[in-house]
């Protein structure tokens, strides 16, 4: 996944979401995460994103604790090219990509899209996708009995 997210403990900012150069939504949050499908299991998740299955073929872009309450996480196609302006008090703002971090001018605009590369995911012990989420979830188990 990638972050654009404020930096240090400045004021909240605004970032302005395009799809093939349509406006989407103006977010007025602590930052927003773009999540491919693997991602979207992690970061976006505990940000209220939902779990997309691996072989849809879509990204989400998830707000970080947003200002208006009726902003909510949206799901795109992944053969869209996504473009993001910031608009904040700071002037340098942070992208991570991956666990790599940089510090960003507020005039640079984003663009993401998807890359005509795949990887191929090693899957241990013949587990599907839906049976790690089970375990690792919890889902179905009544944990009080635990």
């Amino acid at each position: 996944d990638i972050t654009i997210h404020r930096r240090d403990n400045s004021a909240m900012m605004i970032i302005h979401a395009y799809m093939n150069g349509e406006f989407v939504n103006s977010y007025w949050a602590d930052g927003l995460i773009i999540a491919t499908p693997t991602g979207s299991t992690a970061y976006s998740l505990s940000c209220g994103g939902p779990i997309i299955l691996p072989s849809a073929q879509n990204f989400v872009i998830t707000p970080v604790a947003p200002h208006n309450l009726n902003v909510r996480p949206i799901i795109v196609p992944d053969d869209v090219e996504l473009t993001f302006e910031v608009e904040a008090r700071s002037t340098k703002f942070l992208v991570t990509c991956d666990s790599r971090t940089e510090t960003v001018d507020r005039s640079v605009k984003i663009t993401i899209n998807k890359s005509k590369f795949n990887i191929n995911l090693i899957r241990l012990n013949n587990e599907t996708f839906l049976t790690t989420l089970r375990n690792k979830l919890l889902w179905g188990i009544d944990t009080r009995n635990y």
